[in-house]
């Protein structure tokens, strides 16, 4: 059966590290924790780590962290849908917004819960995801000053999250001097500027952070230990927070090439003849996942000499390389996961979830 285990003792040592560095800087930072999906035990762990403020993007992962420890500050970190307006302000201490319709529902749902919700504004910087356009912005910010049980509380922006524009000093130095000029224009403070995200971190720990972003949400390097703009892990951190097994169920010599007429997969997928490979075969195994839940593409085997060939709803193929000798039918083959591949597992049913 296979199981995903998260290493408690290395997911503190990385807690412990941000937690230096943005405490040495007088930034304050709030723990992401969507890729949990909603694992109790594994929030618990974020609590006990000592975090303050936790973003997610489900309601009711949010009502978990309040049952856990309802002094934690909770962030819906997308613009609420109209039909979750009072989950999200009894769960959350706080939401992403970027439509004022949405924000007076808010408003409305508040006064009847008799809660102050606090909103942070989100503003377009180029990847196109979600954010206010920046000459819409004045209008916008007059608008929602008028509500009652409304408190703005931040600006932000996303990068990085859609089409892969890159966070630069420019751009994060604009954020901030529209917090300038929201305050100027309106005679409000907006306490923080949340520009700061896990592919924000490397321009930080560089000395490259503009002065006016005062606020980051962690999740990737929190949990993979990520210098996402490099791909490498980040000196004082660890990437072994997570580990994958998957049991063998059969291994067998076969064929490396497919015997028969080639149609497209269940997955849409013509597989692609290589003339050279004709007469070879190779050590298989199958193990006991599949595109249920994770990409193969998201796998990353322990073993160097394994190749991860492809996967079907609930199996996947690899090649146990020259070192077939080692394995045999019952054995655990060990994989590390980027973050998407993660977040698969993490929402998987079919996989155990265990603290090392």
């Amino acid at each position: 059966m296979a199981y995903l285990t998260l290493h408690k003792e290395n997911l503190a040592r990385n807690y412990a590290f941000l937690e230096e560095q943005f405490q040495r800087r007088g930034i304050a930072w709030a723990v992401v924790t969507k890729l949990l999906c909603g694992n109790k035990e594994y929030l618990r762990l974020v609590s006990e780590l000592g975090a303050t403020e936790v973003c997610d993007s489900r309601v009711s992962n949010l009502r978990l962290i309040k049952e856990i420890n309802p002094k934690i500050q909770t962030v819906y970190i997308k613009p609420p849908a109209k039909r979750s307006i009072a989950s999200v302000v009894r769960y959350a201490d706080a939401s992403f917004n970027t439509e004022i319709q949405t924000i007076k529902w808010l408003s409305k749902e508040a006064v009847l819960q008799n809660k102050l919700h606090k909103v942070i504004i989100m503003i377009e910087l180029g990847d196109l995801r979600e954010g206010v356009m920046g000459e819409e912005l004045v209008d916008f910010y007059e608008s929602v000053f008028q509500l009652p049980n409304i408190r703005v509380t931040a600006i932000g922006s996303n990068l990085n999250c859609l089409h892969g524009v890159m966070p630069s000093e420019d751009k994060l130095i604009q954020l901030s001097l529209y917090k300038q000029l929201i305050e100027a224009r309106f005679d409000r403070e907006i306490s923080w500027v949340t520009g700061g995200t896990s592919v924000v971190l490397p321009m930080m720990l560089r000395g490259q952070l503009p002065k006016g972003i005062n606020h980051f949400r962690i999740g990737e390097s929190l949990f993979f230990g990520k210098n996402i703009v490099d791909n490498d892990v980040l000196p004082g951190m660890t990437d072994d927070v997570f580990k994958l097994y998957a049991e063998i169920i059969e291994l067998h010599v076969k064929p490396v090439i497919p015997i028969g007429v080639l149609e497209a997969n269940p997955s849409g997928v013509v597989y692609e003849l290589n003339e050279e490979n004709y007469g070879k075969t190779a050590t298989r195994a199958i193990l006991d996942i599949g595109l249920l839940d994770v990409s193969p593409d998201f796998l990353i085997p322990d073993d160097v000499h394994i190749t991860v060939l492809g996967a079907s709803s609930d199996m996947l193929v690899i090649d146990l390389g020259e070192q077939e000798q080692d394995y045999k039918v019952g054995d655990l083959v060990a994989f590390s996961l980027r973050y998407m591949g993660a977040l698969g597992v993490m929402n998987s049913r079919y996989i155990e979830k265990r603290i090392v």
